[in-house]
């Protein structure tokens, strides 16, 4: 994810087109209970590394001020994600949750790679970069099979029960 950070030391280089593409890895971390929210938990990082666990735990501890409340109410269910991108020139922490049966919201927060407890909210964040849209994608696909197109009905444990891992 391209984006301008609150850090106005750090110099973000992105990546240009004709740059060697290189997968990385995308790893569901656990499922979490944060206040009245399940949270499906993903890392992203730079080929061969994981996300450092510094910049997991401030993400989850920022979940409860981030996502809103109630968890649960106005049309929202209480279940959403938390991707934490370790990349290599920022510290992203992306909240997402399901709303309105169909809608996904997101609130994004960026670190100087130096400092991951330090997120901030970003004013106008990208949607994704194309290994956070992995993430989403599978869990658009997911949502739609146990929740919108189940034919049981809304299945919320068989959609928290889907973990998605894969080099991208």
């Amino acid at each position: 994810m391209s984006a301008t950070t609150p850090s106005a030391t750090a110099v973000v280089v992105p990546p240009r087109l004709g740059d060697p593409y290189q997968p990385r890895p995308v790893r569901f971390i656990r499922l979490e209970p944060r206040g009245d929210w399940r949270l499906k938990v993903y890392g992203i990082a730079t080929p061969g590394r994981t996300p450092r666990p510094e910049l997991v735990t401030a993400a989850m501890d920022m979940a409860p001020a981030v996502l809103p409340a109630p968890a649960a109410g106005d049309e929202r269910y209480g279940v959403g994600i938390v991707l934490v991108h370790d990349s290599a020139t920022y510290c992203f922490a992306l909240y997402y949750w399901w709303q309105s049966a169909n809608e996904l919201h997101q609130r994004v927060y960026a670190a100087p790679r130096e400092d991951p407890r330090a997120l901030a909210k970003l004013a106008d964040p990208a949607a994704g970069c194309v290994w956070e849209l992995a993430v989403v994608d599978f869990e658009r696909r997911a949502w739609l099979e146990d929740v919108l197109r189940n034919p049981a009905g809304p299945d919320l444990e068989g959609y928290l029960s889907r973990r998605f891992s894969a080099e991208v």
